[in-house]
């Protein structure tokens, strides 16, 4: 019991300690896989760059069905102590505004997820997403 909850422990802080952000990551992932109903679910991909040790910018594109346009969204991550304040818009609108926070858990070979507590200022509806993708 006592080798199993010391292992427990060790991975945990292992977790804890690769969270670390660095100048010049690349982010490539999902914007959000959460919020969508099962039979809309679809995979909007996201590219982003770490400006400083603690600014993430990125780049997701998305569209809502085949009859929609495609929307290009803006985001950016300040990171402080293993948490992430995030901000994203539709373009350089302003009116579309969705501000949030959360936290990247990066494992094995920078594979990242990124649950967020996001709230949308055009819907004014605050709603639970998360991202995956790779961290390199």
């Amino acid at each position: 019991m006592r080798k199993l909850i010391l292992s427990l422990t060790l991975g945990l802080l292992t977790v804890a300690g690769v969270n670390a952000q660095e100048k010049g990551d690349w982010y490539i992932g999902t914007g959000d896989i959460a919020n969508k109903a099962w039979t809309e679910w679809s995979v909007s991909p996201t590219v982003g760059y770490g400006l400083t040790e603690n600014i993430m910018v990125g780049v997701n594109v998305s569209q809502a069905d085949s009859t929609a346009d495609m929307a290009i969204d803006l985001h950016a991550r300040y990171f402080h102590k293993g948490y992430f304040a995030y901000v994203s818009t539709t373009g350089l609108n302003t009116d579309n505004l969705s501000i949030g926070a959360g936290k990247m858990f990066t494992f094995h070979r920078g594979v990242f997820v990124d649950p967020k507590v996001v709230y949308d200022a055009t819907a004014k509806t605050t709603n639970l997403q998360l991202g995956v993708g790779l961290k390199f």
